[in-house]
């Protein structure tokens, strides 16, 4: 999701290029929803060793591409480009991958700095300074939508098989993690849950995708008098996306879902740690300003001690910035 505002720049910059994008099967989704990328062009990573490598050059090779600007970089991928002669190869000056590309750039994301995306962004920039090509600007949220009539429809329809009235508040919370980074812990997401007000009424929507459904019932189970509903995504990563830009409100962990929501331009109100690599500016979502607001553990506390981290008082600031 972060590179998104990346292939926005890039298209917007260079508007008759082709876009490809190389991703693996898992986020095909997300790739064919984005309005920035051509083609989507599936890395078969998971088969191990040779054979993978053999595939993408075979791949590289048959589509002629004339750049190749990688995001995440990996020792494989510029292996694989340099090998198929990619003419123009750019990659974040880090580690080995970096002697397979012809064009670097120093970014030091270790020291997060600034947001991931906008290291993404950064590497656009460079290679169109490097073509004289005039640089246009990032697009504005929401950076994914889909069609409007559509996103009523199904929220009449969630409203309705849920046995939900359609004038209440859908705040989606999202226990499950990728594991990426430390998260709340299930009986923090049901006391947050519990103490979060509004003058319009709300009702909890707890959201799991694959391999989240247990925890999401584990927190339906704190959570016995407290007006809620499980929803199981089990349509894939398009259909979940496209309940949750009907959310009034998105609550989660730094994972997936809560990108995919920034992405949206959904309220959002997500967790993360204070280890450098994983804090709230280095994966800020994509939300505008005052749609998002992020929430660590206080500075006297360990950086991954979620558990520090005061829910009532978090529940005030959220229904107040967004439920009142």
């Amino acid at each position: 999701m972060l590179s998104f505002p990346a292939l926005g720049l890039l298209k917007a910059s260079l508007p008759e290029a082709r876009v490809y994008a190389l991703i693996p099967e898992y986020t095909r989704d997300m790739a064919e929803a984005c309005n920035w990328i051509d083609e989507v062009v599936i890395d078969q990573w998971q088969n191990k060793g040779a054979l993978a490598n053999l595939q993408l050059l075979k791949l590289f090779r048959q589509h002629q591409f004339d750049a190749v600007i990688t995001l995440y970089s990996t020792t494989r991928i510029g292996f694989c480009a340099f090998t198929a002669g990619i003419p123009y190869r750019i990659a974040p000056a880090t580690k080995l991958a970096q002697l397979f590309y012809n064009h670097r750039l120093t970014q030091r994301r270790s020291r997060s700095e600034k947001p991931e995306h906008e290291y993404n962004s950064d590497l656009v920039r460079h290679f169109c300074q490097d073509h004289k090509i005039s640089l246009s600007t990032v697009p504005h949220p929401p950076l994914l939508q889909f069609e409007p009539a559509s996103i009523h429809k199904l929220r009449s329809k969630f409203c309705k098989q849920h046995q939900i009235s359609p004038e209440q508040q859908l705040i989606f919370v999202h226990a499950g993690s990728g594991g990426s980074a430390r998260n709340l812990s299930t009986e923090q997401f049901a006391e947050l849950a519990k103490q979060l007000t509004s003058q319009q009424g709300h009702i909890i929507i707890i959201s799991a995708g694959p391999g989240e459904y247990d925890t999401a019932h584990r927190l339906s189970g704190w959570l016995t008098d407290t007006p809620h509903r499980v929803y199981e995504s089990r349509e894939g990563l398009k259909k979940f996306a496209e309940h949750i830009q009907f959310a009034d409100l998105f609550i989660g962990g730094s994972t997936g879902p809560i990108h995919v929501a920034g992405a949206l331009n959904r309220p959002t109100a997500a967790f993360y740690p204070r280890r450098r690599s994983a804090t709230s500016l280095r994966w800020q979502t994509l939300n505008s300003p005052e749609r998002r607001l992020a929430f660590s553990p206080p500075d006297d506390a360990e950086e991954e001690d979620m558990g520090k981290i005061d829910i009532a008082s978090v529940a005030k600031i959220i229904s107040q910035h967004y439920l009142g």
